[in-house]
């Protein structure tokens, strides 16, 4: 142990007067923390952290290859090395002491890092620290192992630039360090798995933006620890005391088992893709840490307010402050500014009634449809147009448990998904014909993910039950009978009043289908929060809106649907021709629902519609009498049905509701504020209020004025970060 101190301390020594060692562990990392510190404004939100992160990677790349790789040339060169030849001292104590010391060098500089981030751009200091300097250390004693593995394949100190050079720039520039993994093209972003700095930029990266522990980064930590103890043993086992001595060839393969870790690793996650995830959310909650000051906008709050004049500022995704009128400069306030003047701004819309997995249009060849990339990109196609969040109201439970967490995490970014599950109805009821047209093998697995068909009360609540485990956001209960020629079995209504009994147990709300105003009685006599459709055939009574009323029933007229379902039976495909329509959806889904208006096969189903018990003029007349007497309302459209395609939904249920006679104000507020309630959101999204997501829409003009604005889009912004809608609809 002496003879170990004792090298430690001659180790330290030496490397203090070893100017290269000092520049790339000290000078290297400070000239890269101030330069990028105040190019990229690291004193607005987040972008300090991505400096910290890479300044941190600079210098423990820099203390392994450089301060251990080069300086160990440097001592076979010098003779140093020669000197302990004669004394009792093997390589281990020597190699050891040169782990040690290399942390030791590199500390300081990380602390010093960490208290200029928090004096010069006022970063909090972690509190993790203990992970963070942990961390640190295991990469740090791995990186310098493999700088004593390069040290000891080498005969020259030329040589070692040589190899060093091109594997730091490697290193720093492919790990993510100075320019995000999603960046790269897929093929790249496979490479980026096998390199050791990668693993370490993750870590960095989670530890200090995620909180995270040492342990969240459990295979990184393996992998730096078996690089250590491989690393070591392999610069032991290759170990030269004189530059006189030589290697053979062969021996230098022993290289390659410091990196089997990383081989490994890189295996695994090429196939996994955990770390790949995990890296496009550290990047996509780096844009949401952002500061930026969006001024001189007409600001609609959402709950009946309007501000003529006001600026708000953004930090850290949420709103921090609104000023009405001037207010302060954005230098001031260390933000970027988006000039907002003649543009209004909107909480982010809500659609409540969306089937993900129906087109709402016709595709010429079904079997190049692929429904997963289909689905990804109607999330997006809704962000797009400013629609930020949609609840799945009838989708497979298993497949939109996984869209959420898939855009939830941020790893993709899309408009928010919230989920009903599967519908509840009878056997042989409404969501359960769409199993006959498939497969008779395929229908068992359709009817477990689509619909619930409980027999009894007992099994009902069960069935809620299991549900609720899946973490799901409300339950949907159907009462319809449909109408003479297309007809469906009703749901019993005391099985369905366990349903509702049973979800409000589980904290879950329940939105009940109806399809005429007998349907509407029964959903209202039943604990429920909201009723679908309300009725197209018939006026509902003034006894059920009151009633409606007096329980906070809240009321979803989806007048799209009935639209689309009409416009198609007629063969007037004009929906089609709406800009943003245009603009969101695939070329092949829009050929394709155009040409079905003048499909002989399709006849039989448009006189259908014809004659289906559907009507625009009641459903608004209902929407009218329900506002009138106080109803709560919401916006749903019931997409994916004909002619209602995914995107720009509530645009056109808010032209159809103020076209029925609603005040567009009140339309938005139903379409932002109450909807949130509805989502059980409010708390976080809905009004632009300080402390609230900034989840923002804003559109050119004002759609107080002109309805029609809300659908020229100028920005959308979510959860702090502004979306590139361009980018959004090219992503695969």
């Amino acid at each position: 142990m002496k003879a170990f101190l004792a090298l430690a301390r001659i180790d330290l020594k030496l490397a203090l007067r070893n100017r290269s060692v000092l520049f790339f562990n000290y000078f290297f990392p400070l000239i890269f923390f101030f330069v990028f510190g105040y190019s990229m404004n690291a004193e607005q939100g987040s972008r300090i952290i991505h400096v910290i992160t890479m300044v941190t990677v600079i210098g423990i790349l820099g203390n392994g290859l450089f301060g251990a790789g080069m300086r160990a040339v440097q001592d076979r060169e010098t003779d140093v090395l020669r000197r302990y030849k004669v004394t009792p001292i093997t390589p281990v104590p020597l190699l050891a002491a040169s782990m040690v010391t290399g942390v030791i060098l590199y500390l300081p500089g990380l602390i010093l890092t960490l208290i200029l981030a928090n004096r010069l751009f006022g970063m909090a200091i972690p509190s993790n620290l203990g992970s963070l300097f942990l961390f640190a250390i295991i990469a740090c004693v791995a990186f310098r192992a493999m700088g004593l593995i390069i040290a000891a394949v080498v005969n020259s100190s030329q040589e070692s630039l040589i190899l060093i050079q091109p594997l730091y720039m490697a290193m720093l520039f492919l790990s993510g360090a100075t320019f995000p993994l999603s960046f790269f093209p897929d093929w790249l972003q496979i490479v980026t798995q096998f390199i050791p700095a990668t693993y370490l930029m993750i870590g960095i990266a989670g530890i200090l933006q995620h909180a995270e522990s040492v342990l969240h980064n459990w295979q990184a930590v393996i992998a730096l620890l078996v690089t250590a103890v491989v690393g070591l043993f392999i610069a032991t086992k290759l170990f030269r005391w004189e530059k006189e001595e030589k290697l053979r060839n062969s021996a230098k393969l022993w290289v390659l088992a410091a990196l089997a870790p990383f081989l490994i690793l890189g295996i695994y996650q090429s196939w996994s893709r955990q770390d790949l995830a995990k890296a496009k959310i550290l990047a996509r909650d780096m844009e949401r840490g952002k500061t930026l000051l969006i001024q001189n906008a007409r600001v609609f709050v959402g709950n009946g307010k309007v501000i003529e004049s006001a600026s708000i500022l953004i930090k850290g995704g949420k709103i921090a402050e609104i000023y009405e009128g001037n207010a302060p400069d954005a230098k001031t306030l260390k933000a970027d500014v988006f000039e907002a003047a003649g543009k209004t701004v909107l909480p982010g819309l809500i659609d409540v009634h969306v089937h993900l997995g129906a087109t709402g249009g016709f595709i010429e060849d079904w079997t190049k449809f692929d429904a997963k990339k289909a689905i990804e990109r109607e999330m997006r196609a809704y962000l797009f147009c400013g629609v930020t969040s949609v609840r799945s109201a009838g989708d497979a439970v298993d497949d939109m448990l996984k869209v959420r967490k898939l855009f939830g995490s941020g790893e993709k970014l899309g408009t928010e998904l919230f989920l009903c599950g599967p519908l509840f109805t009878a056997e042989g009821g409404h969501g359960t014909e769409y199993g006959k047209f498939l497969p008779e093998p395929l229908r068992p697995a359709f009817i477990a993910q689509f619909v619930r068909t409980p027999k009894s009360a007992e099994e009902a609540r069960k069935q809620v039950d299991a549900l609720a485990s899946q973490r799901i956001d409300a339950i949907k209960g159907v009462l319809e009978a449909g109408a003479p020629g297309y007809s469906f079995n009703r749901m019993d209504v005391n099985i369905l009043r366990a349903v509702t009994e049973e979800a409000h147990a589980k904290n879950l709300p329940v939105a009940v289908h109806t399809g005429n105003a007998q349907d509407v009685v029964d959903a209202v006599s039943l604990p429920t929060d909201s009723v679908e459709h309300g009725s197209f055939a018939d006026e509902i009574s003034d006894a059920t809106i009151a009633e409606m009323k007096a329980k906070g029933i809240a009321y979803d007229p989806t007048l799209s649907v009935v639209e689309g379902f009409t416009s198609f039976a007629r063969g007037d495909m004009s929906l089609l021709k709406r800009s943003l329509v245009q603009q969101v959806t695939q070329k092949e889904l829009l050929d394709g629902t155009e040409r079905s208006a003048s499909k002989h096969e399709l006849d039989g189903m448009r006189e259908g519609l014809k004659h289906y018990p559907m009507s625009l003029d009641i459903g608004s007349k209902n929407l009218l009498k329900a506002w009138r007497a106080g109803v709560p309302l919401v916006t749903g459209s019931d997409a994916g049905n004909f002619l209602v395609l995914h995107g720009p939904t509530v645009q056109r249920e808010v032209e159809l509701w103020v076209a029925a006679g609603i005040p567009v104000e009140v339309a938005l507020q139903a379409a932002t504020l109450n909807s949130a309630k509805l989502l059980r959101a409010d708390s976080r999204m809905g009004t632009v209020e300080k402390g609230k997501e900034a989840t923002l829409l804003i559109v050119d003009g004002n759609p107080l004025q002109d309805v029609r604005a809300l659908s020229s889009v100028s920005a959308v912004f979510m959860k702090g970060e502004r979306v590139n809608r361009t980018a959004l609809l090219q992503e695969k």
